[in-house]
């Protein structure tokens, strides 16, 4: 693969450090040859950033996308909060706004239609619906950089959490409660089915304990993180957050299976 697997930059503006990443990444030629791309954030619920993922940064994704590719865009997520759709943080934070200005399209990955997905490596979930237009898209995952309560951080791979339909794997608590109960190895699984294409981790800012608020970085980060090897992007996100990547489970069963964590020593 002629493409960068990982690539880092200071972050000063969505607008100015997306393309120094992109291009670091040498991602045009890949984004130019697709017909359909993704854009995957982390809304997990309707908090404001940096719990969720900036709208900014998603419309600096879309701009660079247009200027590259001729690819239909579409910003798509499954919200996990339990008493709202996913159009509640869509309306919230600026998403419905930003894919009428852009031509984008907004699909809830909790209502999708599904595809039944087989795979014996998997324990937890030897068969696994999953909304077919991952199946059938490029995926750029766009988490934020934060630490987490049960998978000790959520980064790109954690963040394919929300593709999954909570008809099949939520819960009364959190729409995709059943992957709690074994947090690190359901992380693997579900990306054994489908890891994402691309990545663009923000770390403008980073939260330091927990996923749904608590303190920031202080100071913050200050980078956005880029790669086509998930795996590489959660190790070098985990020492971001002062976590050992070798101490986070998902991340050492993924390793050398989906990509590679010791890129980002």
């Amino acid at each position: 693969m002629c493409e960068t697997p990982l690539g880092i930059v200071d972050f000063i503006s969505y607008e100015e450090s997306v393309p120094v990443l992109m291009k670091l990444l040498g991602a045009d030629p890949v984004l130019g040859s697709q017909k359909r791309v993704i854009i995957k954030p982390n809304l997990v619920n309707a908090s404001s950033p940096p719990i969720t993922t900036p709208v900014e940064l998603v419309a600096a994704i879309v701009e660079y996308i247009k200027a590259v590719s001729n690819a239909e865009i579409v910003v798509a997520e499954g919200c996990g909060a339990p008493i709202y759709s996913t159009n509640r943080p869509y309306r919230k934070l600026g998403y419905i706004d930003m894919a009428k200005s852009n031509g984008v399209s907004l699909v809830d990955l909790n209502n999708a239609e599904l595809t039944e997905l087989n795979d014996r490596r998997c324990h937890i979930f030897p068969q696994f619906m999953m909304p077919r237009i991952v199946m059938e898209s490029f995926i750029i995952s766009v988490p934020v950089l934060k630490k987490h309560s049960l998978a000790t951080v959520t980064l790109t791979m954690k963040n394919m959490l929300g593709c999954a339909p909570p008809d099949h794997y939520g819960g009364f608590v959190w729409k995709k409660s059943r992957f709690h109960k074994n947090m690190h190895r359901s992380i693997f699984e579900i990306n054994l089915y489908r890891t994402p294409d691309l990545t663009i981790l923000d770390g403008s800012v980073g939260l330091a304990r927990h996923h749904l608020g608590g303190p920031r970085c202080s100071p913050p980060v200050g980078k956005l993180i880029g790669g086509f090897d998930p795996v590489a992007v959660d190790g070098h996100g985990a020492g971001l957050l002062g976590v050992n990547w070798r101490n986070v489970e998902h991340i050492t069963l993924a390793h050398t299976v989906l990509g590679r964590a010791d890129r980002a020593l």
